[in-house]
């Protein structure tokens, strides 16, 4: 490719670009390790969308009204790395750039939103970035809708690369972001044709132009290095009612030896070779510097959206107080004053009435009173919405000619949701939730992991939790999940015995602003065992006395979910053999875990046998609780399952499985001996 004619063809533009590409063949080199060849051939790209298109202020980073940019191909990191320098971000300094990749850095090897204020979704795993994006477009419809144009009115642009489109996840994304005609998304595609492994062709024949505009986009076709071209394709983008992708026809790793080639795709740090690239580029300064007339243009692109900002602050302070307050607390993931009296008066309702239901309908019990007074909730189901029963009547359905519904049918994309859940509280301002069967987090998990990860409240409610789902048999019977979500970071796992635990898990839920949490919900009917009425939020401490001794305490059973009125009827029938027993709820292990040891001490004190009950693998956490956190307790056993379930009616299960009261005093026992 002719460099020499691009350089002379709009200088200005080159030169601007030239500050990336010098900035990340620097940066990696240092490093001695990342990805050169994507910031470098996706330079120009990045230019023009920051110097004529996105809208944002360097000075305030998470001001609402922004336009969201998303580095989807998030190896690319040092592209968004080199832009938030150049455009005088107060976060990435030249030495942040110096110590790219390196222990305590802001920039990490792949971007974090936890670390840079100005990384709006944790990238890397490809695919996510672009279905994350989704959830930010549909926030941003729901919030234009909700507070009106004055107040949210902005685009989400999103850079994303062969793997990106490659990834499984992303076909979820596109297709709803076509449905719901999601017209401020705009997809840049660094259409270069090259993975690690070689050419696309090695693996994939995909026409990605007629597999967008199949699923409802607008596809625009250019020259990725034609700043002309690429200012006049985001011009059209922005002007359409349809989600737009523009294919950026590019050159990886752009005037290196290594263009056009795999190698391009990852460190490029031969001296020799970045010294011919540079001089390729007309860059004669040393490493990491940027001349003073370019880094002065860069950072006057930084501060354009000031005059802007200030403006959006004018039209804010215009509104109605009380839209103010809602606002802000919904962007700051405060909960309503309200929320905690509501929840109390559930569970007085609960306590007094003693129901028998499933605790998927524990859990639409409790969505029913919050949903009215969290106007940032957001609900949704991967095509179960009966089973999950995650729709309450209050929200309307979220569509084309409705974006002021609360409730999304997300279609079977049980990965697509959960990404774009992230996306919906990533953007700001919306708590979402989400439904699908327990077994399918399998489908889910990547987005889940990323929640955790990228420390944020997102709710997955997962129903049908345990092999009492009975005659779906086995592939729908999840006796490993628990386990795989318990040993996830940053991530509460909640299995509510009854309808009270289930509205105190979802107060938990909708206060917290770090963590995700799973909600792990029964199919089947369980009876109230919270009849005694509580303020307090027992839940929330991870685990509790449910029921002490009769006599003197000799066995200790912890049990979680439907199985804990199991252990109030292994408990009945010890203490009818003078076997005083203390019965544990322990709805979310992690908050127990967070509790201090002299709580924990009280709950589960040294010396009664102990018996852990639970219709799923022993794995996960429960020798902790069962051995002592010290392995002084020895006497302990489990009842549960070892193998993958069987189809048939659930009560059935139990029984062959061996998961009853009967089994229970037998292991109690036994232990005692």
């Amino acid at each position: 490719m002719d460099l020499t004619a691009l350089r002379t063809a709009n200088p200005d533009h080159w030169n601007k670009a030239a500050a990336i590409r010098a900035l990340a063949l620097d940066a990696v080199a240092a490093a001695n390790s990342g990805h050169t060849g994507m910031p470098i051939g996706m330079a120009d790209v990045a230019t023009v969308l920051f110097e004529k298109h996105l809208k944002f202020d360097v000075a305030a980073p998470q001001w609402p009204d922004r336009d969201r940019f998303i580095l989807s191909a998030g190896h690319g990191s040092m592209l968004i790395y080199s832009l938030l320098y150049l455009c005088g971000d107060k976060q990435v300094t030249l030495d942040q750039i110096k110590n790219f990749r390196q222990m305590g850095a802001l920039t990490a090897g792949h971007p974090e939103n936890f670390l840079l204020d100005a990384v709006e979704t944790t990238t890397g795993p490809l695919g996510q970035g672009i279905s994350n994006a989704v959830g930010f477009a549909m926030a941003e419809e729901m919030q234009r809708a909700q507070y009106g144009r004055k107040i949210v009115d902005h685009h989400t642009y999103v850079i994303a690369g062969d793997g990106c489109l490659m990834e499984g996840i992303s076909q979820e994304a596109i297709g709803l972001a076509g449905r719901h005609s999601l017209g401020k998304l705009i997809v840049l595609w660094d259409n270069n044709n090259i993975t690690i492994d070689g050419t696309v062709e090695l693996s994939d024949r995909t026409n990605q132009v007629q597999r967008f505009r199949a699923s409802g986009w607008q596809v625009i076709e250019i020259d990725g290095h034609d700043p002309v071209a690429i200012d006049e394709a985001l011009t059209a983008a922005k002007k359409s009612k349809k989600p737009s992708m523009i294919a950026c026809k590019t050159h990886i790793a752009l005037g290196h030896a290594a263009q056009d080639t795999s190698k391009g795709h990852g460190a490029l740090t031969d001296a020799d070779q970045m010294a011919a690239a540079k001089a390729a580029y007309g860059w004669t300064t040393g490493p990491f510097e940027v001349p003073a007339d370019i880094k002065s243009q860069w950072e006057a692109i930084g501060a354009r959206g000031a005059t802007e900002r200030a403006a959006w602050d004018a039209r804010f302070a215009e509104v109605s107080q009380q839209k103010q307050d809602r606002f802000n607390r919904a962007y700051a993931l405060d909960a309503p004053k309200k929320l905690s009296a509501t929840i109390k008066a559930l569970k007085k309702q609960v306590s007094e009435q003693q129901p028998k239901v499933a605790t998927r309908k524990a859990s639409e019990m409790a969505l029913e009173v919050i949903n009215p007074i969290m106007h940032e909730t957001v609900g949704g189901s991967a095509d179960l919405t009966g089973s999950n029963n995650t729709k309450t009547g209050d929200l309307g359905v979220f569509d084309t000619d409705n974006r002021k519904g609360r409730y999304v049918y997300w279609g079977i994309r049980e990965h697509g949701m959960a990404a774009a859940m992230n996306g919906m509280v990533l953007h700001g301002g919306i708590r979402a939730y989400g439904g699908t069967f327990f077994c399918f987090t399998d489908y889910a998990r990547p987005a889940m992991r990323l929640a955790a990860l990228s420390k944020i409240p997102t709710v997955f409610v997962m129903t049908h939790d345990s092999i009492g789902v009975g005659e779906d048999g086995p592939t729908h019977q999840p006796v490993e999940h628990l386990a795989i979500c318990r040993a996830t970071p940053n991530t509460y796992v909640f299995r509510p015995a009854d309808a009270v635990e289930a509205a105190e898990a979802w107060e938990v839920a909708l206060t917290e602003k770090d963590t995700p949490s799973v909600m792990t919900l029964t199919r089947q009917n369980l009876p109230t065992l919270r009849t005694e009425h509580k303020l307090s939020n027992l839940t929330s401490k991870g685990a509790y006395v449910l029921a002490e001794a009769e006599g003197k305490r000799q066995a200790i059973l912890i049990a979680t979910g439907s199985e804990v009125s199991l252990a109030m009827d292994a408990k009945a029938k010890l203490e009818a053999e003078g076997i005083g027993t203390r019965v544990v709820s322990m709805p979310c292990m992690e908050l127990f875990a967070a509790q201090d040891e002299a709580y924990r001490r009280k709950v589960l004190p040294a010396g009664p046998v102990r018996v852990g009950i639970e219709a799923a693998m022993r794995a996960g956490g429960w020798d902790r609780w069962l051995m002592g956190e010290r392995g002084q307790d020895k006497k302990a056993g489990f009842i549960g399952m070892d193998r993958f379930g069987a189809s048939a009616p659930a009560g059935e299960l139990f029984e062959k499985f061996g998961i009853t009261a009967e089994a229970t005093v037998v292991k109690v026992k036994d232990l005692l001996g």
